[in-house]
């Protein structure tokens, strides 16, 4: 009997697993407020770049000294809407208390927030995939790019991972916090002024380059700077640890929260 039920629990668990994916799916498309921060994440990145290369690129000859100064000058801007897309995911709900509701449709709470995860990953990837394309487009098309520069696959690679590694990182935070005002206030004024900031004290500067946006967006770069002190693949893998801590985090709080 043991053996004849324990495929079928293990049957009931895998098609659990795209049914969760499938109800977050859902909420996110029937949510204005949660599809609407990749697209505003896509314009903000590509419309930037563009409007900034067209207007300056042939006059400001260092948006040209790396390349990666004037391809990802939009993400600088673009990138808070993709913070918000990782704090929405898991936000709202705790900030509505439909954690509850979730939570009764899919128990298992590990397999609910694999399915917020795979989610939030999935759709940052698409994100990184078209603003990354359509930057490099917008700069073809305004000052030219030239392909062959040495460390610009990489740089175009790490462009597109830097997008579903800050939602993994800012999905977890806000797991771990367990309130959407506060993710919100903190996290991305934190990406859009407060690591550059810190990254320009004297005193902070140099534990500044660690923290996972400085890294990530470091490993965006083509060329080396002798003031940090790691390379670029180590600067996306900083990140990728970050996302991680924050990913496994956000499991143990949620794990622990009392509906």
């Amino acid at each position: 009997m043991s053996a004849v039920l324990a495929p079928a629990g293990k049957t009931r668990a895998t098609r659990a697993v795209p049914a969760a994916l499938r109800s977050e799916w859902l909420k996110f498309a029937t949510l204005r407020s949660q599809w609407i921060a990749p697209v505003c994440a896509v314009v903000l990145t590509v419309g930037i770049t563009a409007a900034v290369n067209a207007a300056y690129g042939k006059v400001d000859h260092s948006l040209g000294e790396d390349p990666a100064d004037g391809l990802y000058y939009g993400l600088l801007f673009g990138h808070v809407a993709v913070a918000a897309l990782g704090i929405l995911l898991v936000g709202q709900e705790f900030n509505t208390r439909m954690i509850g509701v979730s939570l009764t449709a899919v128990p298992h709470r590990g397999r609910l927030y694999a399915a917020k995860l795979a989610l939030g990953a999935g759709l940052g990837l698409l994100t990184g995939v078209v603003s990354t394309a359509g930057s490099a487009l917008a700069v073809a098309g305004t000052v030219g790019l030239d392909l062959s520069t040495p460390g610009l696959g990489r740089s175009f690679l790490a462009a597109v991972l830097y997008h579903p590694l800050l939602v993994v990182l800012c999905l977890g935070l806000t797991a771990v916090l367990r309130n959407f005002s506060a993710a919100l206030g903190l996290l991305t004024p934190m990406l859009f002024l407060g690591t550059t900031l810190l990254a320009a004290i004297p005193g902070v500067r140099e534990a500044g380059q660690f923290l996972p946006d400085r890294a990530g967006l470091y490993a965006m770069r083509t060329q080396p700077d002798p003031a940090i002190h790691f390379g670029h693949w180590t600067g996306l893998l900083i990140m990728a640890l970050w996302a991680g801590a924050a990913a496994y985090g956000g499991l143990r709080s949620l794990r622990r929260y009392e509906v």
